[in-house]
Parts: structure tokens; sequence; C-alpha cells
């Protein structure tokens, strides 16, 4: 050992070392750590922009056959609506509401658009009074309709 007092040249330093022996400035650890970070990264982002996407689509095609039942005499334009209803809930909350019908469906369908439109609002007509005497307002009934399904989105149940 050499005494306190002597003090160390420039020259007697020993050369600084990367642990672990790497060669070179990135280890491959950290190398493989940040590609798997953005790799995964990338797929959630994919996986986002194609679930929007078949949203956005199921939207649009919904739309559209609400507005193709326009056309329809008064009865076939409920069943129309009531129908679009059925597979709406099927493809978005599964195939539990196939089983439901009636004022069940109807809190179903409830859940599904995060309204009281079905249970409590002039929407009850589709769920339990399809085949009841009676002249509900459709033009308002489609005006929430179309409204209630442009707000699907990727946030209802799966």
């Amino acid at each position: 050992m050499m005494p306190a007092e002597t003090a160390l040249g420039l020259d007697q330093l020993r050369g600084l070392h990367l642990p672990g022996g790497a060669a070179g400035a990135v280890q491959g650890e950290i190398l493989a750590a940040a590609l798997l970070g953005f790799l995964a990264a990338l797929l959630v982002g994919l996986a986002r922009a194609l679930r929007g996407r078949s949203r956005a689509g199921l939207r649009r095609a919904a739309l559209a056959e609400l507005a193709r039942s326009r056309g329809l005499d008064p009865e076939a334009r409920l069943v129309a609506q009531a129908r679009l209803l059925r597979r709406l809930d099927r493809t978005l909350g599964g195939e539990a509401g196939l089983r439901t019908a009636g004022a069940e469906w109807g809190r179903r369908l409830d859940a599904l658009f995060r309204t009281d439109f079905f249970t409590r609002g002039a929407g009850r007509v589709l769920a339990d009074g399809l085949y009841r005497r009676q002249a509900p307002d459709l033009d308002a009934l489609d005006a929430e309709l179309g409204r209630l399904i442009g707000r699907v989105r990727s946030g209802a149940r799966s």
C-alpha cells in the first residue's frame, strides 16, 4: 500500500471500465428491453386502432340499417328496429342477450347504451310493446335510436 502522503500522478490512475465486461456504450440487455418495450407499445396501439375501426364500421352499418327502416310501414319499422337492436346487443354484449325478453331486455339495452330510454322512455315499445296496439312517435323514436347508436364506441361493453 502507498502511504497517504504520496499523491498519485495522472499516469498512475487506473482506466475506467464498464461493468460486466460490456464492449460498447449500450449493453445488449438494455437494447433488448428497449426494443421489446417499443414492440409492445406498437402492438397495443395497433390493437386499439383496429378495435376502434371495427366499432366505427359497426356504428356505420347500424346507422345505415336504421335509415333503411324509415321507408317501412309503422309496424314493420318497429320490428326492423327491434331486430337491429337485437343484433347490436348480441354483437356488443354477447350471446346472453338472446335469452332475454320484455322488461329484462329493456334493462339490458339500457345498460348497453347507458341510458334509461328502453325502460322509462319511448324505447319501451321496442323492448316489451311490439305486439300491443299503440301509435308511438316513430320519428322521435328513430332520432333517439340514431343518437344512441351514434354513441357506440370501444368503451361499450365487450
